[in-house]
């Protein structure tokens, strides 16, 4: 994991040294200053050597001008380098996220995975900038420090620096109560941010059904979990920062009654004795800076070993030489296939065949497996066993790109993306012309509405589409896919929320769009089906009763029963 880490600074490793180097060059003018110091309460004051004592002024002065274009470049051009660095660990996890397969987000909050991209990786920025930087800082400093005392007077320097190691043994004891709360903090970061985008996106069932108490008891215990997760880290902080400030604390206090000892003994002069005092104060420093670096490297790393999680998740994976796959007729083919879900059988040893051009409709009881037939046409799940092909070409020798640009679809469950109707429409084939979207609108049926919008296809649709009714973000689904023109279409349920009105609207745009290729339509309203040239009946145990509409209704089966009850429904009404 750490060398993944380090990976990252590759690109900018220019910057990371030029940065450490400005580091090195603070770090000098720091030690200088005491030696500076030292010289002028022992020689130049005493002997009243005021030509020394300008020089000394002037040289200062050039250490500070030094020292303020050190910290100008490390604190812009390292923030730089990390940021930089987050974005290209951003812009590699959404990649991956693109690449994983449906099940990742079936089993994890969506909540949790934005956690993971944003909060997580700006403690990662911020470590990949200040961690090297303060630690190298931290020692250069010490090193510098203790080389530069002891030839001072080396008692007094072994007696300060003994106390050094139990510092640290310090941090080390409590750096893993630190990790462990702070990993803790993350988890509970990831719940309540999914927690919230639910509810948030959920706010008008919430308001409908006025249950925003029961809302507000299921975001506290989140909350509340929140809390006391980063109570106890703060707790564990608080230990920390507390323990090694007392630490540095006694390390100026041993070097003033020590110091001050050695000096009435006549050890030490005043100037070595201000100069001790300066270097220790100075030391202290450092010490602070790795006690902050220990708190960061617990934050960062936490951080980074929560995006490598995602990182390790198996993505979706095409064969080494796949197959080409173009002038695809569409023809389908189920070979013995069997499917599970979380350990429960949908489908078992399914074999069906689908002519190019033609239209196979499913229906049945939920459950049956219809939409998950659908979904693995295009992998978006894999089969556990037999194979599915197209065009006598199994889909696993297909690559996923191919696959899925010769399929449309079109679901019960309409999204559509934040932005404009021209820019939702596109999402079919990004290359397509103004004319070509305007044709594809025209055979949804959706033309006339869009013109009569005040800004037209450049009409902001707000977030999933929440200005338009359910038959509009339908029509520019349909749009969507005619503009793609896939040989394969795949219909689930696309009418069964819409009223028969709407339904008869957007039934006619479906009638154009299957003309020429091979469909598949899930359906509960049988009216809708009557034209298709094969029908499933689709339960728990299979196919249960396979034909053309009048030839199911002879049977006096399953599909029999299920239309002629809609039927007298429908006769009702």
């Amino acid at each position: 994991m750490f060398k993944k880490f380090v990976s990252y600074y590759k690109p900018y490793k220019k910057l990371f040294f030029l940065d450490m180097l400005f580091a090195i060059v603070a770090v000098l003018c720091d030690l200088f200053y005491p030696m500076m110091t030292r010289k002028l309460v022992n020689d130049s004051i005493p002997n009243k050597n005021l030509r020394m004592i300008t020089i000394f002024a002037g040289a200062l002065l050039v250490i500070y001008i030094v020292k303020v274009a050190c910290t100008y470049f490390m604190q812009y051009w390292g923030h730089v380098v990390g940021v930089r660095m987050q974005a290209d660990m951003r812009r590699d996890l959404f990649k991956h996220l693109q690449k994983l397969p449906c099940d990742y987000f079936d089993n994890n909050k969506t909540g949790d995975i934005m956690s993971k991209m944003i909060n997580d990786l700006m403690d990662v920025s911020e470590l990949a900038h200040h961690g090297p930087e303060d630690l190298f800082i931290s020692i250069v400093m010490i090193i510098g420090s203790f080389l530069i005392l002891i030839t001072i007077n080396t008692p007094l320097t072994l007696i300060v620096f003994a106390f050094v190691p139990f510092v640290f043994i310090f941090a080390f004891v409590k750096r893993n109560k630190m990790k462990r709360a702070f990993m803790e903090t993350r988890v509970k970061t990831g719940d309540i941010n999914a927690s919230l985008q639910n509810s948030i996106s959920g706010i008008r069932v919430s308001k409908a059904f006025v249950s925003h108490n029961h809302e507000l008891k299921k975001f506290q215990i989140g909350n509340r979990n929140f809390k006391v997760a980063r109570e106890r880290a703060y707790k564990a902080m608080a230990e920390y920062h507390s323990g090694l400030g007392f630490c540095t604390d006694l390390l100026d206090y041993v070097v003033l009654i020590v110091g001050g000892y050695f000096t009435y003994q006549g050890k030490i002069n005043i100037g070595d004795f201000m100069a001790y005092i300066l270097y220790v104060k100075m030391f202290t420093q450092p010490i602070k800076k790795l006690i902050n670096f220990v708190e960061q490297y617990q934050n960062g790393m936490t951080g980074f070993k929560r995006y490598m999680e995602i990182l390790s998740e198996e993505t979706e994976k095409d064969k080494e030489d796949p197959m080409a796959f173009n002038n695809v007729k569409g023809k389908i083919d189920f070979k013995d296939v069997s499917f599970k879900y979380e350990d429960k059988d949908i489908l078992s040893n399914l074999n069906i065949e689908i002519q190019a051009g033609k239209t196979l409709a499913l229906v049945g009881p939920s459950g049956g497996g219809k939409t998950t037939l659908c979904n693995l046409i295009p992998r978006f799940y894999d089969v556990d066993s037999g194979d599915i092909l197209i065009d006598n070409k199994s889909i696993y020798d297909i690559s996923l790109e191919d696959l899925r640009s010769s399929i449309g679809l079109v679901q019960q469950e309409v999204f559509l993306f934040t932005g404009t109707i021209k820019e939702n429409i596109l999402y079919g084939n990004q290359k397509a012309s103004d004319e070509d979207i305007i044709t594809a609108a025209k055979r949804a049926n959706i033309h006339e509405f869009i013109m009569s919008m005040s800004k037209g296809y450049d009409t902001f649709i707000g977030e999933r589409g929440i200005k338009l009714s359910g038959g509009q973000k339908q029509r520019i689904s349909i749009a969507r896919v005619f503009l793609k023109n896939p040989p394969i279409l795949i219909l689930d349920e696309a009418t069964s929320a819409l009223d028969n009105t709407t339904e008869y609207m957007i039934q006619k745009s479906l009638e154009e769009l299957c003309k020429g290729r091979t469909t598949i339509v899930v359906a509960h309203r049988l009216s809708t089906i009557k034209n298709a040239d094969k029908i499933l009946v689709l339960t728990d145990n299979g196919v249960e009763e396979s034909g053309s509409h009048e030839e199911l209704l002879t049977l006096n089966g399953i599909y029999s029963n299920l239309y002629n009850a809609q039927f007298i429904n429908n006769v009702v009404s």
